[in-house]
């Protein structure tokens, strides 16, 4: 047994404590109780609202069914699926109890004017025993598809349900620990309707479950230890009869933590013996523990599922490991401006074996941050914000510098209209994300107190002052710098396809008029780019695609025209060394 694994160590016992004292079983399954006792309406799912003082509001939810079949449903078949937020590239699909999924279809207006009443900003706890635990958790799962960034995440509280999908939900919903710590199942050993889908391999258990027996009780979050614990207690002769949960959960609330338990001595680390210490309160005798495989198994389980969780929270690392990669793209623009060319043409056009070359370090790039994105979206790094500052810029700096390339390999293969029809999404979600921020900050800075003129005027100083730091900054690294518009290369694009289309003897006089319009308003977006020195100068040397656009406008142009510009380019290699003086024109 090597050195690391002696540190591990399961805390599923004092977990189940802690939620068994902390009064949320107790409060949802007096809900529960309350329902029950009511007559039922004629409907196939009732459900019963209460809010508290607090602003906790609890729904639990009862259906006319006792059981339901083991049928699945792929969500690919399904019609208006309400889960379709859950799919991802990586995880396109999942499957669903049919019978549960039906019955929640069949009522899903009803469960749309409830799910619009709950707010997220309070704290909300939705419960059910048996198939309404699974009503619950389907509906869980269609208020996490509601959440914001600001919102409180819905805690579901089952007691006795079935398992309601395979593995890929298990999946797709462990890819967030928010998502999956929102679900908590609470499962007696005798209990025949938990365990009636365990046999069938295509149903997994997500979130976490508070396993419990006459002996006691304790937690796991690890899906195949959870498989293999509900397979373990189930028996074939332990009948039809459903547990008494109200009595369940009064024993779990008041019964004390055993402190004078004896490890047998099949423990041989930490990690086995914390197991071992766990399967009596299932109801497992030590004579049984001996005899069988089932804590080498739950421990080989749960070493996996620790290196899992370990390998999924260390993107810092990975973050490290991308700037290589970076590097190897600073050398290659460096490379590139040398050869007159710029990295954008050079990319684009291919005359050089290192022009082929970088496109593995583009694909583990976007590879990289296509995952960072779609990680951010379902489990921000920080409350209120998807991505911490420093992969925020890390991100930018990346998109200013690889977009480009995408850019160049789209206009190669001959496509058109990037922005609206080539741009990925992450790139997108990217340059939001940065707007945000800094809107954000620009908010901040504007102070709280719109009174305060004194205040406010010294913060459109320091604005003034700022700017003009920026401008000196942007000045000063100008040759160094990366275009701040990540998507300039495809409005060079545009330009010189507008250019054409122009200058083609087939076109109409609306298109060439149409066209000189959209080339003037490109005029204006350059130039205010370079107002700004937001633009890298790589853009005129000799061989760029921009240096090509302006020769064949000027010439389309005639020599007399004139623009802020025409006269810019007149004498651009002072932008190149920080000083053109915009304020003159």
């Amino acid at each position: 047994m090597t050195q690391g694994t002696t540190q591990l160590f399961s805390s599923g016992f004092e977990t189940a404590s802690f939620v068994a004292s902390s009064g949320l079983l107790s409060a949802t399954w007096n809900l529960i109780a309350d329902l029950n006792a009511e007559t039922p309406p004629n409907e196939n799912i009732f459900w019963k609202k209460l809010s508290n003082e607090s602003d906790l509001t609890i729904i639990a939810f009862g259906t006319t069914q006792n059981r339901v079949q083991p049928d699945l449903l792929r969500s690919s078949d399904m019609i208006d699926s309400p889960f379709e937020f859950l799919c991802s590239k990586k995880n396109p699909y999942f499957s669903l109890n049919q019978p549960a999924m039906s019955l929640f279809n069949d009522h899903r207006q009803r469960l749309g004017h409830l799910k619009s009443e709950i707010d997220l900003q309070k704290p909300a706890i939705v419960t059910g025993h048996g198939v309404g635990g699974s009503i619950a958790s389907l509906f869980t799962l269609w208020l996490i598809e509601k959440m914001g960034l600001s919102d409180k995440p819905p805690l579901c509280i089952t007691f006795g349900s079935p398992l309601i999908g395979d593995k890929y939900l298990q999946e797709a919903i462990s890819r967030s620990s928010i998502w999956n710590s929102c679900f908590l199942h609470v499962a007696s050993h005798r209990d025949p309707l938990v365990s009636s889908f365990i046999s069938n391999d295509s149903y997994r258990p997500f979130g976490t479950f508070l396993l419990c027996s006459d002996c006691g009780s304790t937690c796991s979050e690890n899906p195949d230890s959870i498989s293999r614990l509900l397979k373990e207690m189930s028996t074939p002769n332990q009948g039809s009869q459903i547990p008494a949960y109200g009595n369940i959960v009064e024993r779990l609330s008041s019964k004390a933590i055993c402190k004078g338990s004896d490890v047998p001595n099949i423990a041989h680390n930490l990690l086995q013996a914390s197991l071992v210490l766990q399967l009596p309160a299932l109801g497992f005798s030590n004579s049984q523990l001996s005899q069988n495989n089932l804590v080498k198994d739950l421990e080989r389980q749960e070493l996996l599922f620790t290196l899992n969780k370990r390998k999924r929270f260390v993107p810092h690392k990975k973050l490290v490991e991308m700037k290589t990669y970076m590097a190897q793209l600073e050398w290659y623009k460096k490379t590139s401006k040398n050869r007159r060319t710029g990295y954008y043409d050079g990319y684009k056009n291919g005359f050089y074996p290192s022009d082929s070359e970088i496109a593995m370090f583009i694909m583990i790039l976007n590879n990289y941050w296509k995952d960072m994105v779609e990680e951010a979206e379902i489990h921000p790094q920080k409350e209120g914000v998807p991505f911490r500052s420093r992969w925020l810029y890390a991100g930018t700096t990346y998109r200013r510098m690889v977009e480009p390339l995408d850019i160049a390999r789209y206009y190669k293969d001959g496509g058109q209209d990037y922005i609206c029809k080539g741009r990925s999404e992450h790139y997108k979600q990217l340059q939001k994300w940065l707007e945000e921020d800094q809107k954000m900050w620009r908010e901040k800075q504007k102070g709280q107190e719109e009174d305060m003129k004194a205040e406010l005027w010294r913060e459109k100083q320091k604005g003034h002052e700022e700017d003009k730091k920026a401008e000196r900054i942007n000045r000063k690294n100008v040759q160094s710098m990366l275009t701040k518009d990540s998507c300039f290369w495809a409005h060079v694009e545009e330009a010189l396809i507008l250019l054409r289309k122009c200058k083609a003897a087939g076109s109409s006089e609306t298109e060439k008029q149409e066209g000189r319009k959209r080339l003037e308003e490109f005029e204006e977006y350059v130039y205010g780019l370079l107002k700004n020195y937001t633009v890298s100068p790589e853009i005129f040397l000799e061989e760029s695609s921009y240096m090509r656009w302006w020769k064949d406008y000027k010439t389309f142009k005639g020599a007399s025209y004139d623009s802020q510009l025409a006269n810019f380019m007149k004498e651009h290699a002072a932008y190149e060394k920080g000083e053109y003086d915009f304020s003159c024109e």
